[in-house]
């Protein structure tokens, strides 16, 4: 009688565990996008190019957010019926570009 129950909680608590892994994962690899492109100058259409103001009239600075989005893995089917809700991550990452004029 406690098995059905306990075998629900440990997938539960098993879906969250993953949940917050794979965000944290995603958040990591948006983080090493965002710098990479801040290094190389080369963006895609999907980011998003800010200029800062720079009080240095010799440094040009500019800011990089890069966005990803992913679905994450069900270990209990159905679930997603349930909450109404889909298991994806959107997460950002940011890098200064700093251009010399």
């Amino acid at each position: 009688m406690v098995l059905i129950p306990l075998l629900a909680l440990f997938l539960i608590a098993a879906q969250l565990t993953l949940a917050i892994h794979g965000r944290n994962m995603e958040k990591i690899a948006a983080q090493d996008e965002a710098s990479i492109r801040a290094i190389s100058g080369q963006f895609r259409d999907s980011d998003t190019y800010l200029h800062i103001y720079s009080p240095d009239p010799h440094h040009n600075l500019d800011l990089v957010i890069s966005h990803r989005e992913k679905e994450l893995p069900q270990l209990m089917p159905g679930i997603s019926l349930l909450t109404g809700r889909e298991f994806r991550t959107d997460v950002s990452g940011i890098a200064i570009v700093e251009n010399q004029r």
